[in-house]
């Protein structure tokens, strides 16, 4: 996205009065109108407006796996403290992204430029876009395709319209999109085009189609399949993408200023000369900000043995310390968090980084998207690393799940789609080329046995070891109406065999002394853990003196009415008309 031509749109829209903050507020036209929207160039540069709907750089789509049920944090997120989230702390309510691009579309759809439905498809991608994310917030919201004149009562105090047929004016966007947007892809992926449309299609698609079979509240069940299958008529559309190979291409997919064309379909390109950074760095490992991630071991255990076969049908996997549970693994483990022979550097010299217990609470610490060099990057948000919306690994596994839900998947299919996946992350084996026949019981149980399919075992497996820190994870648990995992999913780490000190890496230096009580006067561990007491902020082992670290972050709940945010009371009071969510008062 280009920033600098992005800042000056808004300034002259700004200038024209193009903006607003309430519903009723209504565009006002000028004598600009003429210059924006008879000119290719001046509904390019007012398109342009839109990008600053995506996900921003500095808190980034990376931060939202935070909030799941694989990855411990500090602190607890008020969608599941108790009692914290109320129609009264509860927001997001805001229609001012919607306005902006209604009007561009009333204004556009009445030019003369011969381009103007390149524009349009741009900016109904948009319009799908903020519909998307409103509908997943709060169920049920009005559908407005048009500007609204502050005298248009019965629009501005209408009743919400169903969820279901707001979604149904999303997929129309979207198709309009990919009908419309005259490129299908560009090689900075940092525009809208008709791939990322369709990409952004199998996302929506198959968040519905699941939404439509696991919320059986709503009667939808039997309309699913069609949603899944527009998954897989879009996916099918996406040509020219490969997975980037290479012993480290996983990760340094996630490393690179520019976006890698070949895989990446859209990102959100940083500049220093702009002072547009992310903060990545600074809240994956700063000791002191953020939420301090760490994967948990529940999530750990769900990495294939990199000769395709499940680590847990080892019998002992349970009390398998952490320097033999991460060797012989897919391969993206050690592309996702510290091991082995990992190392940083300081001002550029090379030095030993092994988990670092008093930044990761669990000890399996992320290093998937963050630099390696520590300065300035661990204690200043000054990242540049590409912020990575879409990509061809997610398209292949949204296809693979909707197959799998279908029914219909071949050996060919997951062959092309997971063992691909699989082959890219050095796996070996006949699950490169041949879908399961049997489900694997760790799954079954990790997913509260409501899967038992073992071919859609196999595809969610895969989709949470090749999408974490993503932000795809939350609403996975959403669409599948796993709510509970949330608040149940244990917070646990490494297997600890006994108190005293570990060396982590098999360097000879002991990394972390657990200890109990007094820290023991000999130990030369450069961190200290205090396993003593349970409590809020704090960790124990499993079996008191031994067994895995649990980690205390705080009280969690959850209660199915939180799949859905209430209405914040402010706008409820304005439209009363608009009633509350189910179970919120």
């Amino acid at each position: 996205m280009k920033k600098n031509i992005s800042n000056i749109l808004l300034i002259v829209l700004l200038l024209a009065g193009f903006t607003s903050c309430d519903l009723e507020e209504l565009p006002q036209a000028t004598a600009s109108r003429v210059a924006i929207f008879e000119s290719k160039s001046g509904l390019e540069l007012y398109s342009n407006s839109f990008y600053e709907i995506l996900p921003t750089p500095y808190d980034g789509v990376f931060a939202i796996d935070n909030n799941s049920d694989i990855v411990a944090r500090n602190g607890v997120d008020s969608r599941f403290m108790p009692n914290a989230l109320s129609p009264t702390t509860s927001g997001g309510w805001s229609w001012g992204n919607l306005r902006n691009i209604n009007y561009f579309i009333e204004n556009a759809e009445e030019s003369s430029v011969p381009e103007k439905d390149h524009y349009i498809g741009i900016a109904r991608f948009f319009r799908a876009y903020f519909y998307f994310n409103m509908v997943k917030r709060f169920g049920d919201v009005p559908w407005i395709d048009r500007t609204i004149d502050v005298n248009d009562e019965e629009k501005l105090y209408a009743p919400r319209d169903d969820r279901f047929e707001v979604m149904d004016k999303v997929l129309e966007d979207l198709n309009y999109a990919i009908a419309n947007i005259s490129v299908n892809s560009e090689p900075s992926r940092t525009l809208i085009t008709k791939d990322v449309a369709r990409a952004f299609k199998t996302r929506v698609a198959l968040y519905e189609a699941s939404f439509r079979k696991y919320h059986t509240d709503y009667g939808k069940q039997g309309t699913a399949n069609q949603w899944y299958e527009e998954v897989v008529r879009a996916a099918d559309e996406i040509k020219g993408y490969t997975l980037v190979e290479g012993p480290n291409a996983y990760r340094d997919l996630f490393l690179q200023k520019s976006p890698n064309a070949n895989e990446v379909i859209l990102a959100v390109t940083l500049d220093a000369d702009l002072q547009v950074f992310s903060s990545r760095n600074r809240r994956m490992i700063s000791p002191t900000y953020g939420d301090r991630p760490s994967l948990t071991r529940r999530f750990i255990n769900t990495y294939l043995n990199a000769d395709g076969t499940p680590f847990t049908s080892n019998p002992n996997y349970k009390t398998t310390p952490f320097v033999e549970e991460v060797k012989n693994r897919d391969g993206r483990l050690r592309q996702t968090i510290r091991m082995g022979d990992y190392h940083r550097t300081e001002n550029g010299v090379p030095v030993i980084a092994p988990p670092n217990l008093d930044q990761a609470y669990t000890g399996y610490q992320i290093i998937k998207g963050t630099y390696d060099e520590r300065f300035p990057y661990d204690d200043e948000s000054r990242n540049e690393n590409a912020h990575l919306i879409f990509r061809y690994a997610e398209v292949l596994l949204n296809k693979a799940e909707a197959l799998a839900e279908l029914g219909t998947m071949t050996d060919a299919q997951w062959t092309s789609t997971i063992g691909a996946l699989r082959a890219r992350a050095g796996i070996t084996g006949p699950t490169l080329t041949q879908k399961p026949t049997e489900a694997d019981p760790y799954m079954v149980e990790f997913y509260n046995n409501k899967f038992t399919d073992p071919v859609l075992l196999e595809v969610l497996r895969e989709r949470a070891v090749e999408m974490i820190t993503e932000g795809l994870r939350p609403d996975d648990l959403i669409r599948w109406h796993l709510g509970d995992l949330f608040a149940t999913a244990p917070m646990n780490g490494m297997y600890v065999p006994a108190l005293g000190e570990y060396d982590l890496n098999e360097d000879g230096i002991m990394d972390v002394c657990f200890y109990q009580g007094q820290v023991p006067a000999n130990t030369t561990a450069n961190v200290l853990v205090d396993v003593t007491e349970p409590g809020v902020g704090k960790r124990v082992l499993s079996e008191g003196d031994s067994g895995e670290i649990i980690w205390n972050p705080g009280m969690r709940e959850w209660d199915d009415k939180k799949y859905l945010y209430p209405i914040p009371e402010a706008d409820r009071l304005r439209n009363p008309n608009l009633g509350q969510n189910p179970g919120w008062q």
